[in-house]
């Protein structure tokens, strides 16, 4: 992860790009004795592929239009007019395909709409690991990804409504998914996919400090909620089944998850409330109004 963030060029993103997927591949696997745990595993591995599958022609067609992998001059060249092709009697833009590439690469990362099925199986692994790998790490990665290549992505505004939709849709059906689960990790995994869809919305509307503001918090809650979870669940003897809880959960972990809830709700001390009503504020009145309505059913999903 720190050759991902620290990387000034698109050859070091990429290989903590996939310095990262390997590592959560053996996490999830790190109970490898467990069918579960390895069919999880296994799911993850190759639904990353897919995105990784568009994050790989998307580098390599920066490298070539513009003959480097430093991010400071593709920045500084993008404005350049010559960004286009013609084919088969069709001209199409070099930026906006390479920026939609890009964004398929993030949409495998960050559990996004289509390719969103292993986040949930993953919760197969230790809860520490999910814990680390739904709140600060793997699935940071597309959102960290689209933010520091943000000046590329402000040319071409067809990429940015296709971010903006699907960061949209995400965090709406997400939240609506999660209402029906009675498993206490997946529950969290799918709040998880719901508040990544308002973070990739955040920089389809050109928003990006927003969305990494809101990115620094949600790691402190969601890691709270994912460790309060997991001493409940060990207190009950490894039950995850929600229905099975209503009797002797320890104060310790509900108030933890307690406290993580109303974070999430807004109603916290580490500033959720400025990152999620300045994402409402920059939205669309159609969007206001699904953003609104997922803000309410995230949280009740506990």
């Amino acid at each position: 992860m720190p050759m991902l963030v620290t990387g000034d060029n698109s050859l070091q993103l990429f290989l903590g790009w996939e310095g990262v997927g390997l590592a959560s591949y053996l996490l999830i696997h790190f109970w490898f004795t467990r069918l579960q745990a390895d069919k999880a595993a296994t799911k993850a591995m190759p639904v990353n592929r897919v995105g990784d599958f568009g994050l790989a022609p998307g580098i390599s067609g920066r490298f070539t239009l513009f003959q480097t992998v430093d991010f400071s001059t593709i920045f500084a060249r993008a404005s350049a007019p010559r960004n286009s092709w013609i084919s088969c009697n069709m001209r199409f833009n070099a930026i906006t395909l390479i920026c939609i590439l890009l964004f398929i690469g993030a949409v495998g990362k960050s559990a996004q709409i289509g390719l969103h099925t292993w986040s949930p199986d993953a919760m197969e692994g230790p809860t520490p690991v999910s814990a680390s790998i739904h709140a600060a790490t793997m699935v940071t990665a597309g959102v960290f990804m689209i933010a520091r290549c943000s000046p590329l992505f402000e040319y071409p505004p067809t990429a940015l409504i296709v971010i903006t939709s699907a960061g949209a849709t995400t965090s709406f059906l997400a939240a609506t998914t999660g209402i029906l689960q009675n498993d206490l990790k997946r529950v969290i995994a799918y709040s998880t996919c719901s508040q990544l869809g308002y973070m990739i919305f955040a920089c389809g509307i050109s928003n990006y400090s927003v969305s990494v503001f809101h990115l620094m918090n949600h790691a402190f809650f969601k890691a709270l909620l994912f460790l309060s979870a997991g001493s409940v669940i060990h207190a009950m003897s490894d039950e995850q089944d929600m229905r099975k809880m209503q009797e002797n959960i320890p104060y310790y972990g509900i108030d933890c998850n307690d406290v993580g809830t109303n974070d999430m709700r807004k109603q916290n001390v580490f500033e959720t409330l400025i990152g999620k009503q300045q994402q409402i504020l920059l939205a669309t009145q159609v969007v206001k109004m699904i953003l609104k309505i997922d803000d309410v059913i995230s949280p009740s999903d506990y």
